[in-house]
């Protein structure tokens, strides 16, 4: 996996939430509260979901094969995918679940220096693994803010280990709002609440999670940035004079697939619109190094044909083909 994958945020998530899941059963064992056992398979279910985006990483570096002549760069969006499944099901279901047991059946904490010990030392932990995922998004957030960073990355480790992160944070900040609560007023119900907060949390960020990583895998185009700097690369005023159109297509990560119909000279011989094209192809990959993949097509320019507008039925996503007059 590349540096832009953030290995080493995962790795940090990883060590934080194994150690984590340990104390909280511990914790549980000792002291009954379910807003531990909650927190447990929520540190757990996290450590599970890091362990897979590392596998992901490692497959999508895979050479292509006939069979996958782009590559498997995409493993790392399908194994992100199953990150938000598993934090859906695993993490938010098992709480509310829990959650709702306690309320319906309290009982009282015992040994509250336990669950209280424990959630102060997961805090300062996951402070930790939350910091070190700020530290490597923010080199590649750039002046985005947060949220565009979040919607619009097309690694999606960072995304799902920030989200992770603070899903844990406010869980654990949850949790010791419910375990105290709970002793200060005698009433075990409040453990319950907190319980069923952090299953409503988890599920909520399963959801943010699985409609971004969903839009990754049905196939992105480049960034605005991107895409301004490959037209910039293409037309070169000489044998190139413009674009009539072009799509950019994330195959990865860090792999853009770029197609693109050009306009050249009609005088232009065979032999120089090849060499204008192996030119154009050249400034791409110098201007936007992750177009891996590059396919353009020469085309004479007509006003008319331009005026017509876009051809949907040649489209991707355009109308089916009509039935009539098969």
């Amino acid at each position: 996996m590349s540096a832009s994958g953030g290995t080493k945020a995962i790795v940090a998530a990883l060590a934080a939430n194994l150690a984590i899941a340990a104390a909280k059963f511990v914790a549980f064992a000792f002291s009954g509260s379910s807003s531990m056992l909650a927190e447990g398979v929520h540190s757990l279910a996290d450590s599970g979901n890091q362990a897979l985006l590392l596998v992901g990483g490692k497959k999508a570096k895979r050479e292509a094969t006939p069979q996958h002549p782009f590559g498997y760069g995409r493993e790392r969006y399908i194994y992100a995918f199953l990150v938000s499944i598993i934090l859906f099901s695993v993490g938010g279901m098992f709480a509310l679940y829990e959650g709702y047991e306690k309320i319906k059946h309290p009982h009282d904490i015992e040994h509250w220096y336990w669950p209280v010990g424990v959630l102060v030392f997961a805090i300062i932990a996951e402070t930790f693994s939350f910091r070190t995922a700020i530290k490597e998004s923010n080199v590649l957030r750039g002046k985005k803010s947060w949220k565009e960073f979040v919607r619009h990355a097309k690694a999606p480790e960072l995304p799902v280990v920030l989200l992770e992160d603070l899903g844990a944070l406010v869980g654990l900040i949850l949790a010791l709002g419910g375990v105290s609560l709970a002793l200060l007023t005698g009433d075990s119900v409040w453990d319950g609440i907190g319980t069923v907060c952090i299953g409503v949390l988890l599920v909520l960020i399963a959801v943010v999670l699985a409609v971004e990583t969903k839009s990754l895998l049905l196939g992105e185009a480049a960034g605005i940035e991107e895409v301004k700097k490959i037209e910039a690369a293409i037309v070169d005023g000489d044998t190139v004079t413009r674009i009539i159109h072009m799509r950019t297509l994330h195959i990865g990560p860090e792999e853009l697939l770029v197609a693109a119909k050009i306009a050249v000279q009609h005088e232009d011989t065979a032999a120089e619109v090849a060499s204008a094209i192996d030119a154009a192809e050249s400034r791409i990959r110098e201007a936007v190094p992750i177009a891996r993949v590059i396919y353009l097509e020469p085309d004479i320019y007509s006003e008319t044909e331009a005026a017509k507008g876009a051809d949907r039925d040649a489209t991707p996503g355009g109308p089916a083909p009509s039935s009539a007059g098969h």
